[in-house]
């Protein structure tokens, strides 16, 4: 459930080599008034154009219902509604939607009979799954991650779906809002004395009782945000090219810097993502790590989701700098 379907932040918005692009031009609708149709393209390619503002939209990745509510727009359908309130509260559903299925295969006939005028997708979403939405309505595809620029590609996601949805207005007090939240972030950090302080982000699951720890690295979205606020990622290993994560496990702690600091996120509706308080409490190695007898062992609150948008990542934000500050 936890994973994803597998400098200066002004500067974070770099174009992205498949950034999307959106124009509108003027049309009619049913009952000869003028309207804006809206011109989008996906980051796959695919070009779509809706009518005009979507207002009935489904999602079907966490990470876009986290971004279509930011921008002040409430889904009709969501995928795993269950999972996004266990795993997403920094941007809360307001509302009731359907639940459509798990994120990777949504139900088509529940999201047929919501008769939505957008499908928000990922580009983790398999291409079958994808064909069968077009046939239901426009689908607009947003790249999941890049480890290339994930702060950036954050930013981008929201100005497209902002563009789907008429709420670009919102779209840029949302990027200002984040700015300023990086900047204060760092600052505080620094008059602290914590600029360039090492940190180690990981996450963590227990499987057949076994622990497996996931690196969050320079790549990751979590990790490119500690590195915005100034302090140092102490990972050696190795991170996939999309989400920047890599493997290891609790032998794999002993290679990090002495003077690290380590933070995490679990749920306490999910009992196997706490190893930390849990499986490797009573173990040698864990604790005999640096980090873990000097206390700088930090579990941030839950309900900040680790690949969602600038919502959770200014709670990620408040969070860390309140754990290392206090």
């Amino acid at each position: 459930m936890r994973r994803p379907l597998l400098t200066a932040a002004a500067t974070t918005a770099a174009a992205l080599a498949l950034a999307a692009c959106g124009t509108t031009e003027p049309t009619a609708d049913s009952s000869g008034k003028p309207s804006e149709a809206i011109s989008l393209t996906g980051a796959t390619g695919t070009k779509i154009t809706l009518d005009g503002p979507a207002t009935k939209v489904v999602t079907t990745e966490w990470n876009v219902t986290e971004s279509l509510l930011t921008l002040g727009v409430d889904p009709v359908g969501v995928a795993d509604v269950k999972g996004y309130k266990t795993w997403d509260t920094a941007v809360p559903l307001t509302t009731e939607p359907k639940d459509i299925g798990t994120r990777g295969e949504p139900s088509m006939d529940t999201i047929a009979s919501l008769a939505p005028d957008l499908v928000l997708a990922t580009t983790d979403l398999p291409p079958a799954a994808v064909k069968q939405l077009r046939r239901i309505a426009p689908v607009l595809e947003v790249k999941s991650a890049d480890a290339a620029d994930q702060i950036g590609l954050m930013l981008d996601n929201i100005d497209l779906i902002a563009r789907a949805t008429g709420t670009t207005d919102k779209a840029e007090a949302v990027r200002t809002a984040w700015e300023t939240k990086v900047a204060e972030g760092r600052k505080a950090l620094a008059d602290a004395g914590l600029d360039g302080t090492g940190l180690a982000f990981a996450d963590g699951y227990v499987t057949s009782n076994q622990v497996s720890l996931r690196p969050y690295t320079s790549g990751s979205l979590i990790g490119s945000v500690n590195e915005a606020l100034g302090l140092k990622n102490t990972w050696t290993v190795k991170g996939d090219a999309s989400y920047g994560l890599g493997a290891t496990d609790v032998e794999g702690l002993t290679a990090l810097p002495k003077d690290t600091r380590f933070a995490y996120i679990g749920s306490d509706g999910d009992k196997n993502s706490t190893p930390f308080t849990g499986a490797l409490a009573k173990n040698a190695v864990w604790t005999s790590l640096p980090f873990v007898k000097a206390g700088e062992v930090h579990r941030l609150p839950d309900g900040i989701w680790m690949f969602g948008g600038p919502g959770s990542m200014q709670a990620y934000v408040d969070a860390l700098v309140a754990a290392l500050t206090k």
